[in-house]
């Protein structure tokens, strides 16, 4: 599979995840969205590369997470902004949902 096929076929399962397709000619060129994704809510943006410094510290959580029998979920925040991000699996996006405080 080429470096080109690679990439489209993370956007297409990225979109798939949320119930979604991948947006032809995705970026700026296909005049729909500059969304890779056709979602009506959600505005994905899919980048597929050999690491992630974010997810280097994700593994190194979910190892100390697993002694424990929990769920890694690591937050960021940046100095002077307010809010923060999230970075968790995929598989383990319900079951953190469900974790929610009401």
């Amino acid at each position: 599979m080429t470096h080109r096929n690679t990439w489209k076929a993370f956007e297409r399962e990225a979109a798939s995840f949320f119930g979604s397709e991948r947006t032809p000619l995705s970026g700026g060129n296909s005049k729909i969205t500059r969304s890779d994704s056709l979602h009506k809510r959600l505005f994905i943006e899919s980048k597929y590369r050999k690491k992630h410094s974010a997810i280097a510290l994700w593994y190194k959580t979910k190892c100390l997470a697993n002694a424990e029998g929990k769920i890694p979920v690591v937050c960021l925040r940046e100095k002077g902004r307010k809010g923060f991000w999230l970075v968790i699996h995929c598989e383990d996006l319900k079951e953190i949902a469900c974790q929610l405080r009401p």
